[in-house]
């Protein structure tokens, strides 16, 4: 198995802040899908969004995630990776998937304006039911599910980090 860490989980789970103190933490690069998503198609999500749909987006995003080539690297994802079944064979075959767990009240304090995140939600769907309908895909690939609730962001990619069994040369404690 490759090197790499891969971060799933709800939008507003930190997977890019986590990402970021993990990758400096496990002398790793960091790669954020959602910014490469966003080079590869010249464009922000939400405009991709606006202008292909829903089911649209989540197609370029399947392909640029199962395209990712990488090695000794943190990938945070969006949260609507684990749509894309190419993608998350991809991901789990070139690294560990971790999943950050958040109860769904934290994952609603800590989101604002879904659509300027660039939230991939239907039409009439809350965020409950967007919570309810991704939590079983998350644990469904994830090698390795951290709950998030009550630690920090240095805490969790600790926790990843002695999980996936790799020393941890840039945190202290």
């Amino acid at each position: 198995m490759n090197s790499n860490i891969i971060l799933i989980g709800m939008p507003g789970s930190g997977k890019s802040t986590v990402g970021v103190v993990l990758a400096r933490a496990g002398a790793m690069s960091f790669l954020d899908s959602d910014r490469l998503i966003e080079r590869v198609e010249g464009k922000e999500l939400f405009e991709i969004s606006d202008e292909v749909g829903l089911q649209g987006f989540r197609d370029v995003e399947n392909r640029v995630n199962a395209s990712i080539e990488a090695e000794n690297t943190v990938i945070a994802t969006g949260g609507s990776v684990i749509y894309g079944p190419e993608a998350m064979e991809h991901l789990r075959a070139i690294g560990r998937v971790v999943y950050l767990q958040l109860s769904y009240p934290t994952i609603e304090a800590r989101l604002g304006d879904l659509h300027a995140r660039g939230v991939s939600i239907a039409p009439g769907q809350t965020l409950l039911d967007l919570y309810n309908e991704r939590c079983p895909l998350y644990e469904k690939y994830a090698h390795i599910t951290v709950a998030c609730d009550q630690l920090r962001p240095r805490e969790v990619a600790a926790e990843i980090l002695s999980r996936v069994g790799r020393e941890a040369p840039g945190l202290y404690r």
